[in-house]
């Protein structure tokens, strides 16, 4: 549950009708999370605000329905399958970056914040990278200038000398581990690290605004990924139990970002998104997982639940107040569309998926595109328009269900939410997600929709498969000396100590 808010603060200096800072805020909440989106305690009145002073995007998604392989796609604008955030360890399955993996974020790999830098950005990354933890993998490797937050996620905690605690760093330098240096209580949920993430961000932008400087504020928080927690002053005050505690904190923290923006004058230079790395993890819930509304199943799985985000764009002065999109949308649009505002052309040796939403966004256009749902290294589905094709359909393993990890609680559709792995491929299950947001009543296969419907799709699945050339698999191997090192040097030194001993192959 790794949730994501691309604080995409894009700003100008004043005398300046060029577009020069950005930031994005990148959380792990579901697409129904938020009032805006139809969360009935409303709890979320800043993000609320926003979607009503910006442009609310109802059919947005990420590349992937976990972690790893989505924030590598919204920082490469590339589906994970080519930027080599997959694994080919076993077909169709999701893998991410623990702390033992080896493969990272490859250098071929051009990131936002690296070719932002080329137009005078200063970039920062605030909370969890999550694109590899060995040296070279590091955010300030990759076009980042600045970075407090850590390598993966609050797991823990663990045992200190062959499972050390996950670090959190300055820069290159290691300043303490969660659980140890950073304090989480699992009994209570308290934790502080939203504040501290907060009041670095505030830091950031007013250093920025005094200095004039263009900026690219990336804060990829993650109080709402289990183990959730919240700070003192939020525990216990929703509705909705911890989870809902630490929702109200990061709407608060937003709210705050988003007042400090217009009190420094430079809202209406400043571009801004909210946005999530994948749906809401079911199994978690109710006390520590989100909402996805109306769709089906959650986090891990390629059904609308676990790849459909709620979005929002706030640009005052230049988005009209209380818009609505049904524009299809991707987390890695967003690489496009800042290149876009900062007046920079993607690159041209390689294929990029997003596309720039600024027509989209201050002309209220719709531009025609497919969305493709990987699950792995496997297409597992793709919609265009309003039909969505299903080519392969799994939710989970029939051991890991019998253990009582399931990731459509509730929600068990026929034929469709499948613990085996189930090929499609000749005749997809189709879906009108306007009349069937749950996906829930496949079309016939007889009719003349399906028909129609199947021939465009396959089409699109046709193109798309002659361009695709898959990277190098990163989430193959694991090495333990990889923690082993963290225990040894206890921080991450500048330059960096290279990476120690071999690996092995493991399905970690």
């Amino acid at each position: 549950m790794c949730n994501f808010l691309f604080l995409l603060a894009l700003g100008v200096p004043q005398a300046s009708e060029t577009l020069t800072s950005s930031g994005v805020f990148l959380l792990q909440m579901g697409w129904g999370d938020l009032g805006a989106f139809g969360e009935p305690s409303k709890e979320t009145p800043n993000l609320d605000q926003m979607a009503a002073e910006g442009m609310l995007f109802l059919d947005f998604y990420t590349a992937n329905p976990l972690c790893s392989p989505s924030r590598a796609a919204l920082l490469t604008g590339r589906l994970p399958v080519r930027n080599g955030f997959y694994t080919t360890n076993g077909h169709a399955r999701n893998a991410y970056t623990p702390q033992d993996i080896v493969g990272g974020i490859p250098d071929s790999e051009l990131l936002l914040p690296e070719l932002l830098k080329k137009a005078g950005y200063i970039n920062k990354i605030i909370g969890k990278w999550h694109l590899g933890h060995r040296p070279q993998f590091h955010p300030l490797k990759h076009g980042f200038d600045e970075w407090f937050g850590s390598p993966n996620c609050h797991f823990g905690p663990y045992d200190s000398r062959e499972r050390p605690n996950i670090p959190v760093y300055r820069d290159w330098e290691m300043v303490g581990r969660y659980y140890e240096d950073f304090k989480i209580d699992l009994k209570t949920g308290e934790a502080n690290l939203t504040q501290l993430y907060l009041q670095e961000a505030l830091d950031f932008i007013s250093k920025q605004q005094a200095s004039q400087q263009p900026f690219f504020l990336y804060w990829a928080i993650d109080a709402t990924h289990a183990p959730v927690y919240a700070s003192k002053q939020f525990l216990g005050t929703s509705q909705r139990g911890l989870y809902g505690d630490a929702v109200r904190e990061i709407d608060d923290s937003v709210g705050k970002i988003l007042n400090h923006l217009q009190q420094l004058g430079i809202s209406e230079n400043t571009f801004v998104f909210f946005t999530s790395d994948n749906g809401a993890a079911l199994i978690s819930a109710p006390k520590q997982g989100g909402s996805n509304g109306p769709f089906l199943c959650g986090k891990q799985t390629t059904f609308e639940g676990g790849m459909r985000e709620p979005a929002i764009a706030w640009w005052p002065g230049h988005i009209p107040a209380g818009g609505v999109s049904h524009q299809l949308g991707s987390v890695m649009d967003l690489f496009s569309t800042s290149l876009s505002l900062a007046g920079l052309q993607p690159p041209s040796d390689r294929q990029i998926d997003g596309i720039d939403l600024l027509p989209v966004i201050l002309q209220g256009k719709l531009i025609d595109r497919p969305i493709f749902y990987y699950r792995g290294n496997e297409l597992m589905a793709v919609r265009a328009g309003l039909y969505k094709a299903h080519y392969w359909t799994w939710s989970n393993s029939w051991e890991e269900h019998s253990k009582g990890i399931d990731f459509c609680p509730g929600q068990s559709v026929s034929g469709v939410t499948t613990h085996t792995q189930e090929e499609h491929t000749y005749l997809p299950l189709l879906f009108h997600l306007g009349r069937d947001p749950g996906e829930k009543f496949p079309l016939s296969f007889a009719s003349e929709e399906y028909q129609q419907a199947v021939e465009r799709i396959s089409g699109l699945v046709q193109q798309h498969r002659a361009t695709l050339v898959p990277g190098q698999p990163q989430l193959n191997v694991c090495d333990q000396a990889v923690m082993v090192s963290w225990c040894i040097f206890g921080l991450a030194l500048s330059p960096p100590i290279p990476p120690h001993a071999g690996s092995f192959q493991s399905l970690y």
